[in-house]
């Protein structure tokens, strides 16, 4: 009979112990990542259906559903510029079932503009990829004089604090954008805040205020009709949804890249396998011709990498952006 009371044995018997648990562990956690997803996935978008960031999800969640064989459902949880989204994602079980769809703004923007938040963007989410960015337009009204930003810039050169910007309220990125804008161009330009994008884009084609820096996507119809002008796009490069617009630096204004982007983020704790997985799904279904075409004719482009370099891509810009908030003194309670 074994004499389990000996020191030597009773070491050996929980270390036999740990190993078993380890890997079992091991093999629980891997039986996880290869079976998910078993049951429908839902991306919480921190907006109101309709907007970029809705329309961008929802293209990428029905090629995911394809792919993984089980419906990936949009649930838009819009308010608080984002920030009401990004708690439900916060508080969510760490399986792999809900994810989010984060911004400049939510991920970025947010977490400096903000006093208090329900939850901490530094420990909530875990970054999974990238999937689009949206370039935006600074378009302005049709009777504004300048052709393009060279006359755009001697203009409000010529008159500081004449013109206009209007914005879909404080500390979003168009008003971000356009305060890049400014800096870069060395000119003053009054901010005129709405509540919303709808609200600016109409007092905008209405004349009542001068420019705007919004996307592709909700600014296109009017540019195509004649109701504003498109001066320059705020990507690096030109967007096939506009070819003939030059982007800023095209025409002379360096350092003032600016717009959004689109990403998947998971509850803080999610498997790193399970992690993986929907990357490397992401990364597929964005890589795919037809949905490449698909973003790209709502304004935007298709962007892929791992969650490396989405990590370093959030931190980035939050550090550009949060310059600007903090030298302008933009806070919201």
């Amino acid at each position: 009979m074994t004499n389990l009371r000996h020191p030597t044995l009773r070491a050996l018997t929980r270390y036999s112990a740990v190993m078993c648990l380890s890997l079992w562990g091991a093999a629980a956690a891997w039986a996880q990542a290869t079976a998910w997803p078993t049951k429908p996935v839902t991306i919480i978008v921190p907006f109101a259906a309709g907007g970029g960031t809705d329309i961008g999800t929802r293209i990428v969640a029905q090629r995911l559903s394809q792919l993984w064989g089980q419906s990936v459902l949009v649930d838009n949880r819009g308010g608080a510029g984002g920030n009401v989204g990004l708690e439900v994602v916060s508080r969510a079980k760490p399986d792999g079932y809900t994810l989010l769809t984060g911004n400049v703004g939510t991920q970025s923007i947010n977490p400096t503009l903000y006093r208090k938040l329900n939850y901490n963007p530094d420990t909530s989410f875990v970054p999974i990829g990238l999937f689009a960015e949206l370039p935006f337009v600074l378009a302005t009204t049709a009777s504004l004089p300048a052709k393009n930003v060279k006359e755009l810039v001697e203009l409000a050169k010529a008159n500081p604090n004449q013109l206009t910007y209007a914005s879909s309220g404080n500390g979003g990125s168009p008003h971000l954008s356009a305060e890049t804008f400014k800096i870069a161009t060395g000119t003053q330009i009054l901010h005129v805040p709405y509540k919303g994008g709808g609200a600016a884009m109409t007092d905008l084609i209405s004349g009542n205020v001068h420019m705007l820096f919004a996307s592709v996507l909700e600014t296109s119809a009017y540019i195509k009709a004649g109701k504003l002008k498109a001066l320059a796009i705020t990507s690096k490069e030109r967007v096939s949804a506009m070819p003939d617009v030059p982007t800023l630096q095209e025409s002379g204004v360096t350092g003032a890249e600016s717009g959004s982007w689109l990403g998947l983020l998971a509850p803080a704790g999610t498997p790193p396998e399970v992690v993986e997985k929907i990357s490397r799904g992401l990364q597929q279904v964005v890589s795919a011709a037809d949905v490449q075409q698909q973003l790209l004719a709502q304004g935007a482009i298709a962007k892929t990498g791992t969650p490396q370099d989405f990590v370093q891509l959030i931190a980035n810009d939050r550090k550009r952006y949060a310059r600007i908030i903090l030298d302008n003194k933009l806070t919201i309670d």
